[in-house]
């Protein structure tokens, strides 16, 4: 099957095991000044899912998450798909950046979540990816807690996971992170993610003709690639497809990424257990980041907030813009 993009939930989930090894490193370096109770949720083994990897998870039909964090502005009075076609708009106005086969879409990241789904302390971790532009390459990462400015970790390299044998890794290169062939037409590309979708690394014995043949699954492929980098028009077609699917609704009142910026936040439809949210710039519509949270016992808590900071091409890992 051809994908559009990759799935993060692997890669995140191993993100958290690397940091928990990377932090307890660095504190056993300076443990003297540091009280031990500052670390010990590094410590525990629970396991990273990320904003995207965790929504697809829900469209497969495991827990959901999303976010409610309301301000002191009033409520946007557009409604979803007014807001969608403002970001197409605002998505037209971007310089288009271009890259070789050979280079890598480099992009910085802050994640704020919690030790678990409904419960313990936040804590924010700035994400810092290099994916190579043409699928020719692994993609590398390196993180550090923002509250350690001094903290960065070393490049990991990051290989795909074995959909039958999930400890096991594979050497085949992701798809392309640059999505230059993308069609600007929102029926074309309609078409294109209907035969493109995005593997959704299914678990075993769910019903995956289902699932891929579903009318939604081109809108879950959209949903998937607003992380990444998608050409100016291409960008515009994808939010205008967007606004067409039945369900989005406007979250009332301000809502802050983990960055602190303010925006408003449109809902995404068809998830279990709880919602994820897209977050946009409330003035120029530029989208911002996730919000994910979980509902249990009809209560929603937030979980995780994720915004995506800088994108840019670059032409080896390590490099910054």
């Amino acid at each position: 099957m051809n994908k559009t993009a990759q799935s993060s939930h692997g890669f995140e989930e191993q993100l958290l095991t690397d940091l928990t090894a990377h932090v307890a490193r660095r504190a056993d370096l300076i443990s003297a000044a540091r009280p031990a109770g500052r670390r010990a949720w590094f410590l525990r083994g629970w396991r990273l899912a990320g904003a995207f990897g965790l929504a697809v998870a829900l469209t497969a039909g495991a827990l959901a998450v999303q976010t409610m964090g309301v301000g002191d502005k009033p409520p946007p009075t557009a409604s979803a798909s007014e807001i969608f076609r403002m970001a197409a708009d605002a998505a037209r106005q971007q310089p288009e950046l271009t890259a070789r086969p050979d280079q890598y879409v480099f992009t910085e990241r802050l994640t704020t979540m919690r030790e678990l789904p409904d419960s313990g302390p936040y804590t924010t971790i700035r994400v810092q990816r290099w994916e190579s532009a043409g699928g020719v390459a692994h993609a590398q990462t390196r993180f550090r807690p923002e509250a350690d400015p001094n903290g960065w970790s070393e490049l990991r390299v990051h290989r795909m996971d074995d959909p039958v044998d999930p400890d096991k890794e594979l050497d085949a290169f992701p798809p392309p992170a640059y999505h230059g062939d993308l069609p600007t037409d929102p029926d074309e590309l309609l078409r294109h993610l209907r035969d493109h979708p995005v593997d959704l690394n299914l678990p075993e014995g769910a019903d995956e003709e289902a699932v891929y043949g579903s009318e939604h699954m081109p809108y879950t492929t959209a949903w998937s690639m607003l992380d990444g980098y998608v050409p100016p028009r291409a960008l515009a077609a994808l939010y205008e497809l967007l606004a067409r699917q039945p369900g989005a609704v406007v979250i009332s009142g301000d809502v802050v990424d983990a960055a602190g910026r303010h925006g408003v936040a449109i809902r995404r439809p068809g998830m279990i257990g709880g919602n994820t949210d897209v977050i946009f710039d409330r003035d120029s519509h530029v989208y911002l980041g996730r919000h994910l949270s979980v509902v249990r016992n009809g209560k929603e808590s937030l979980y995780m907030t994720s915004a995506l900071v800088r994108v840019a091409i670059v032409d080896r890992p390590g490099q910054l813009p």
